[in-house]
């Protein structure tokens, strides 16, 4: 039945697979769904859509990831979609793009500058793949974007301080004092250090206004590097911990993916968590108190209507490496997909029979980089239909940890 499949056989590796490149061919996860049903999911995405967002419900897990990134191949391969848009900012992105694009490698280098979550062999393997395809099709290739304008890193940093160093060395310390401990939030989000006790205490936020305020009065007054520290501030300021809660920016992120879409008329797949590109509100079950939040993906559902699809990919326990994630909860879906014990199912909720058995108010485990199974049952997020939020679901029974990039 093709709307509700589980796998006969496991996929083979890929490395039979002539456009895929050699260097992170090992990671790919033997999933638990076929290159056929992997092949009929990718139909199912294609048919009438512009754009389609696929969402896992964790980054940690190698075999959501392995699903993501087959069925984004499919889509590329055999339905003509021709740009990636992730969760990054667009100076991040505009480098993966020139590496996909022929630009200097290695996969590796490239993602070191990139969100901490893809800096993964999994997600190198991607780009690989990608950077093969774009070398046979260099008339017709895949572009990448990110969902975010640009925002500061590691190098507006050293150049503030190099600045510093030079006009007011005897002001330098203090300058340190602010950016060293708040540079680290590039390595590990602000809101992720207070889950895991590692946090200096105060706020970054409140150590860039001072550190803007200390540049501001330096001799001088150099344009870029008060520009650099005010791209600072912002990227503090607007933070999940900066920001005091895990609401995104959806009207930015959906008018970059819609303007880029627009300008070049390619068919976009759209890759971030289910929390942003469910096709509906969402309310997540750690901050229930913000009620219903816009998503990317809803804005992008009121822009394109059924030209927009989206797919979320879930799982029902497994070791994530960050902690091993337990059974979910009876009334959460990842629950009532797995009563079966299959290692893998899929549904199509357009389809009339599917969706009378499975539409209405439903909540969803997600796993984020401040997960804990002490606080499970708050791990979810919640919508009043899942047929409007999800046109696709694809569940995996059990899930292993993603191989991080040195």
């Amino acid at each position: 039945m093709p709307n509700d499949t589980a796998s006969p056989r496991r996929a083979a590796p890929s490395d039979a697979d002539p456009t895929d490149l050699a260097d992170h061919q090992h990671v790919r996860a033997a999933l638990p769904l076929s290159d056929t049903v992997l092949d009929e999911i990718a139909a199912h995405l294609a048919v009438g859509a512009t754009v389609v967002g696929i969402g896992e419900s964790t980054r940690f897990s190698r075999e959501t990831f392995g699903v993501r990134d087959q069925l984004f191949r499919r889509l590329v391969r055999d339905h003509g979609f021709r740009a990636l848009a992730v969760q990054d900012s667009a100076g991040a992105a505009a480098a993966l793009d020139a590496y996909v694009g022929g630009g200097q490698g290695p996969a590796a280098s490239v993602l070191a500058g990139a969100w901490r979550p893809w800096r993964t062999e999994e997600m190198a393997g991607a780009l690989e793949w990608i950077r093969a395809f774009n070398r046979d099709h260099a008339d017709d290739p895949v572009r990448i974007l990110g969902v975010k304008p640009v925002q500061a890193g590691p190098a507006d940093y050293d150049a503030v301080l190099d600045h510093t160093r030079a006009s007011a060395p005897e002001r330098l310390a203090q300058l340190a004092a602010h950016l060293d401990p708040i540079r680290t939030a590039h390595r590990i989000d602000e809101h992720v250090q207070r889950a895991q006790g590692i946090h200096p205490g105060r706020p970054f936020a409140e150590h860039a206004r001072d550190a803007l305020a200390l540049v501001e009065s330096l001799p001088g007054g150099d344009r870029d590097v008060l520009a650099r520290m005010r791209l600072i501030l912002e990227f503090h300021d607007r933070s999940v911990a900066g920001r005091g809660n895990y609401a995104g920016e959806a009207e930015v992120g959906a008018d970059i993916v819609a303007d880029f879409q627009h300008r070049t008329g390619l068919r976009t797949v759209y890759w971030d968590g289910i929390a942003h590109t469910s096709a509906a509100e969402t309310v997540l079950g750690l901050a229930p108190e913000r009620g219903p939040q816009a998503t990317v993906g809803s804005l992008l559902r009121k822009r394109y209507g059924a030209q927009y699809v989206s797919a979320a990919i879930g799982f029902h326990h497994g070791d994530l490496g960050i902690a091993v994630v337990p059974d979910p909860g009876a009334d959460l879906v990842d629950a009532k997909l797995g009563v079966t014990g299959r290692p893998a199912r899929w549904l199509d909720l357009r389809h009339g029979d599917v969706r009378g058995q499975w539409d209405g108010p439903a909540k969803t485990r997600v796993v984020s980089g401040v997960y804990t199974p002490e606080r499970d049952a708050a791990e979810h997020l919640a919508v009043t239909s899942l047929a409007e939020a999800f046109d696709v679901l694809v569940h995996l029974r059990e899930v292993t940890p993603v191989h991080w990039l040195s």
